[in-house]
C-alpha cells in the first residue's frame, strides 16, 4: 500500500505549526510506531486512534503501521494530533480517499467511542493553515466558531470520526459554521467618572493610553491607584483586526476562549497577584512543554502589577526584556521559543511598607532603612523603562461635580492615536511608545529649543540617555493630544516633569 498523508497542527508557545502526518502500512509485526519526537500524549494516540476506529465500525489494519510526524526535529505534544493520525491510517488502508485526506488540516482529540473532542489553540492552527495555503480545516464542532474567525479557510466541523469519514468520502456535505458571538464592548468597562479628584493621575492615564506608554503610580492606600488602573482599558481604542486575531489566537492557545466566542476586540487587561512567579509572568516550563506567561496574555493590552514591590524581584527584573523588545524568549537546552509580549506596564505601589510615607502628619511608622529597602525593590533599570511616574495624594473632592467620563477621554485618545498613525503610516510602528530611538533623534526630533532643554537634562543627569528617548516619545504623545505638529518646550518640559520619581524611590 502507498504511503498516505494528511496534515495536523500543534501549538508551540502560542504559534500554530503545521505537522505533516505520514502513514505506512506494511507486512511485519502487528503494531504501531510513531516517530518524530512525540511526547507521551502523542504516543498514546496510537491506542485512542485504534479503539476509535474499531468502535466507529471501521477496519483497523492488523499489520505493521509506521506514523511519521514531520518535521522530525520539532517536539510534538498534546492530543490534538489524534484525529490526523486516525485519518492517515484510514487513507493508507484506502478507507478514505488519499487525495481528500492530503488536502486538509485535521485537528482534534479522539474519544474511545470515536467522538471528536475540542482542543485548545485552534485559532493559532487556523492562522498557520491559512499561511500554508491549505484551503480546508477540519476541527471539532466545539472549535468551529473560533476557527472561522480566520478568513480564507473552509472550516469543516465534525462530531465524530465516522462523521469525518463520510465527509471525506463525499457522502455527507460539510455543515455551515455557526457565527461567532462578539465579546463585551467598552460600555461594560469601569468608567473614569467614578474617580473623583486625582487630576494629575487622570491626565497621566490619558497620556499613557494615547501613546502606549508605561505608567507607575505611587501613593498611600486608598487614594485610587487600583481604581484608576482598572479604568485604563475603557479609554483604549478597540484592537485593529490583525491585533484582534493575535490576541484571540493567544487566548485560544491558553484554552481561555469561550465556545462560540468571537474576536477579542478589546485590549486585554491582566492583573496578577503579587505572589506570581517569574515563570507565571514571562513563561517557561519543563523540557519541551513551554507555556506562555502573563506578559503574552497581555499582548496588545495592559499588564497591571498592584503592590508591585511585593512581587519577587527576579520576576520583576525578568520583565525588562519584554519591555524593550516586545517579545519574551524562553530558552531551553537545544531550542528556544519567542513569545509575543508587546504590552503596557501599569504599576501601583505604596511609598513605604506601612503605606503612609507621603501623607501629611506623623502617620508613617517605617524607619528610613525600611523605606529605602522597600523602594529599592523596584530597581533603577526597571523604573528607567517606565515613561510616566506620578504621585497620588489623598483627595478631598468626594462629592463635587461628576468627573469626566471614559467616553470623553477615549475620544481624545482616539484622535491622538489617529494623528500618530498618520505620521507613522510609512513606518512599521503605530504608537509613539514603540518608535526606535534612532528615528526619534534623526527623523522626528523636537524643536531646536526643546532639543536643547532635553540635552541639558541629560548633561545634568536628571535623566538617563534611555530616559531621554522615552521623554521624546511622551513629548510626541503630548503634541498629538494637543494637536501640535512638533513637540516644543512645553511638551518636553511636561514629559521631563512626569518622569520625576517619588521621594526616596530609585531614580
Amino acid at each position: 500500500m502507498p504511503v498516505a498523508r494528511t496534515r495536523g497542527a500543534i501549538v508551540v508557545g502560542v504559534e500554530g505549526v503545521i505537522v505533516e502526518v505520514e502513514a505506512d502500512v506494511a507486512a511485519g509485526l502487528v503494531g504501531m510506531t510513531i516517530v518524530g519526537l512525540p511526547d507521551k500524549a502523542v504516543g498514546e494516540s496510537r491506542d485512542r486512534a485504534r479503539t476509535a476506529v474499531v468502535n466507529s465500525g471501521l477496519e483497523w489494519p492488523q499489520r505493521k503501521i509506521t506514523i511519521a510526524l514531520l518535521p522530525t526535529d520539532l517536539h510534538k505534544r498534546g492530543s490534538g494530533l489524534d484525529l490526523s493520525v486516525a485519518v492517515a491510517v484510514l487513507a493508507a488502508t484506502e478507507q478514505v480517499p488519499v487525495t481528500a485526506a492530503a488536502a486538509c488540516v485535521v485537528m482534534g482529540e479522539l474519544g474511545l467511542d470515536g467522538r471528536v473532542r475540542p482542543v485548545s489553540g485552534v485559532v493559532s492552527a487556523a492562522i498557520a493553515a491559512y499561511r500554508a495555503g491549505v484551503a480546508r480545516l477540519v476541527v471539532p464542532r466545539g472549535n468551529a466558531a473560533e476557527a472561522s474567525l480566520v478568513p480564507g479557510l473552509e472550516v469543516v466541523p465534525v462530531d465524530s470520526l465516522l462523521h469525518l469519514v463520510h465527509v471525506l468520502r463525499g457522502i455527507t456535505q460539510p455543515e455551515a459554521v455557526p457565527e461567532a458571538q462578539g465579546h463585551a464592548q467598552s460600555s461594560h468597562l469601569p468608567d473614569l467618572a467614578d474617580v473623583r479628584g486625582q487630576s494629575e493621575a487622570r491626565w497621566a492615564l490619558e497620556v499613557a493610553a494615547a501613546g502606549g506608554h508605561h505608567l507607575a503610580m505611587i501613593g498611600m492606600p486608598g487614594v485610587g491607584k487600583t481604581l484608576l488602573a482598572e479604568r485604563l482599558p475603557g479609554i483604549l481604542p478597540p484592537l485593529e483586526t490583525e491585533e484582534a486575531l493575535e490576541v484571540t489566537a493567544i487566548r485560544s492557545a491558553f484554552g481561555l476562549l469561550p465556545e462560540g466566542a468571537g474576536l477579542v476586540d478589546r485590549p486585554p487587561f491582566e492583573a496578577p497577584h503579587h505572589s506570581a512567579s517569574e515563570v507565571a509572568l514571562v513563561g517557561g516550563g519543563a523540557g519541551s512543554r513551554i507555556r506562555a506567561g502573563l506578559v503574552t496574555l497581555a499582548h496588545h493590552g495592559v499588564l497591571f502589577l498592584d503592590e508591585a514591590p511585593e512581587f519577587d524581584r527576579a520576576a520583576l527584573e525578568a520583565l525588562r526584556q519584554s519591555l524593550e523588545s516586545g517579545v519574551a524568549v524562553v530558552a531551553r537546552s537545544g531550542f528556544s521559543v519567542r513569545l509575543p509580549a508587546r504590552f503596557q506596564l501599569l504599576i501601583a505601589a505604596n511609598p513605604c511598607p506601612c503605606g503612609f510615607g507621603l501623607g501629611r502628619g506623623d502617620r508613617c511608622t517605617c524607619s528610613s532603612i525600611a523605606r529605602r529597602r522597600y523602594a529599592h525593590k523596584l530597581s533603577g533599570p526597571l523604573l528607567d523603562r517606565i515613561d510616566l511616574r506620578v504621585e497620588l495624594e489623598q483627595s478631598g473632592d468626594l462629592i463635587g461635580e461628576p468627573a469626566e467620563s471614559s467616553a470623553a477621554v477615549a475620544d481624545r485618545v482616539r484622535l491622538a492615536r489617529e494623528r500618530a498613525a498618520r505620521r507613522w503610516q510609512a513606518m512599521p510602528w503605530t504608537l509613539n511608545a514603540h518608535v526606535p530611538p534612532a528615528a526619534l533623534r534623526s527623523t522626528f526630533p523636537p524643536t531646536p529649543s526643546a532639543w536643547r532643554l532635553l540635552r541639558g537634562a541629560v548633561r545634568e543627569r536628571s535623566v538617563s540617555q534611555r530616559g531621554a528617548d522615552r521623554v521624546l516619545r511622551v513629548a510626541w504623545t503630548l503634541a498629538d493630544l494637543g494637536g501640535t505638529a512638533v513637540p516644543g518646550d512645553d511638551e518636553v518640559a511636561a514629559a521631563l516633569a512626569v518622569r520625576s520619581t517619588a521621594p526616596g524611590w530609585a531614580a
